[in-house]
């Protein structure tokens, strides 16, 4: 008798933002550290519902890209109302949405869907309850809060949502999402460089790359970088820095022709944040939930702003940064000089607040979905007992 094939588990991402991407890739090794039985595969969203990539032949770029260039420019200004149209044109949209992924899971047949992207949650759930009837579909959240209506949480679905906070198990709940549909982690999933220990000579390190011993700020707007940095460089020219500029090249080129007091290191992408963020004393950037997630985990107190120019989906952030007096939250960049100030008068504060924050989500989601996965296939196998 053959062996009986590994359950395929099946993690949906695409590239907007850069974050669902590098959440799949983390939970995927997540799930190989834990050692769960299962084949494992990453499915770019948009290349199902795409496949012969007509909006790169008409637009001559990918659909992400109009996102990611945005938050390149800092274009974040009515990010809201872009929302809510695109919501909108998703809705209009659902049949033939849903037909392209019946078609798709009908042919991969996944054990599990695990979608890490926002606002196509409906229309997958409803897509793979009729392609598979009773096959779990749950949403890993990238984000520490719901933007609702229809961002991550779709409770008239069959969906099971992980929610990385107790800010967003309130919001399942308030959304009537039975409780046996609802999981709650500590965090965000982080990458393994997040939880092993960094083995590199720190004071070493800064001395070549010519810091000195003064607290070094590290500013990170995410894969695409962001122009505001461009301002905070020139606002703090006397408080060292380390610049992240991700994928921008050209951003970088333009903060390596900065002239600054204070030293100065500017780095494009890098597949070592860990190594970054331990060279780093605090944390100055977007209010995203994954770099923020990464510079508490890292011990780095944060600066973040909030105005109307901060994403919707990352408000809740700022709440999270203040509530637990993790660091300071101020109305623009225009205020990053006192702000760095104020930040440092108390920087042994922020950072003991950094180390009460214990983030395992990485441990804890794999076992999530091990249970989920275990309790369909029961109910699949007593099924299929009644039937005969």
């Amino acid at each position: 008798m053959a062996p009986e094939a590994a359950p395929l588990v099946e993690l949906i991402y695409f590239n907007a933002g850069g974050g669902h991407r590098t959440s799949a890739l983390a939970l995927e090794a997540a799930i190989a550290r834990a050692g769960l039985p299962w084949q494992v595969c990453r499915t770019n969203l948009f290349e199902v519902l795409d496949p012969n990539a007509r909006f790169r032949q008409w637009t001559g770029m990918e659909p992400e890209d109009v996102y990611n260039k945005r938050l390149a420019r800092g274009w974040t200004l009515g990010l809201t109302h872009e929302l809510r149209l695109l919501q909108g044109m998703i809705r209009w949209n659902h049949q033939r949405i849903m037909q392209s992924l019946r078609r798709h899971w009908a042919a991969r047949r996944p054990a599990m869907v695990v979608s890490l992207v926002p606002n196509f949650n409906r229309a997958m759930a409803d897509a793979l309850e009729q392609a598979l009837p009773g096959v779990p579909y749950v949403t890993v959240m990238t984000d520490l809060a719901d933007c609702p209506p229809s961002f991550w949480m779709e409770p008239q679905t069959q969906q099971i949502v992980v929610c990385g906070s107790p800010y967003a198990v309130d919001q399942a709940r308030a959304a009537d999402f039975p409780h046996h549909r609802i999981w709650e982690t500590s965090g965000m999933v982080l990458s393994a460089q997040f939880h092993a220990p960094v083995d590199q000579d720190r004071a070493a390190e800064r001395a070549r790359l010519g810091l000195d011993e003064r607290p070094v700020g590290l500013v990170l707007f995410g894969s695409e970088g962001s122009r505001e940095m461009v301002t905070i460089a020139r606002r703090l020219t006397d408080t060292p820095l380390i610049l992240a500029c991700g994928r921008n090249a050209a951003l970088a080129q333009d903060l390596r022709a900065l002239r600054r007091n204070a030293p100065t290191v500017v780095l494009e992408y890098t597949r070592e944040m860990a190594r970054v963020m331990q060279l780093a004393d605090f944390f100055i950037g977007k209010p995203g939930s994954g770099s923020l997630s990464e510079a508490v985990h890292m011990g780095l107190p944060p600066l973040v702003t909030r105005n109307a120019w901060t994403m919707p989906q990352e408000r809740y952030c700022t709440e999270w940064v203040g509530e637990q007096g993790l660091g300071l939250v101020l109305p623009s960049f225009r205020s990053i000089a006192s702000g760095v100030q104020a930040l440092l008068a108390d920087l042994p504060r922020y950072q003991a607040a950094t180390r009460r924050m214990h983030n395992r989500a990485a441990a804890e989601v794999p076992q999530a979905l091990a249970q989920i996965l275990r309790h369909a296939q029961a109910r699949a196998e007593w099924a299929g007992r009644w039937v005969a």
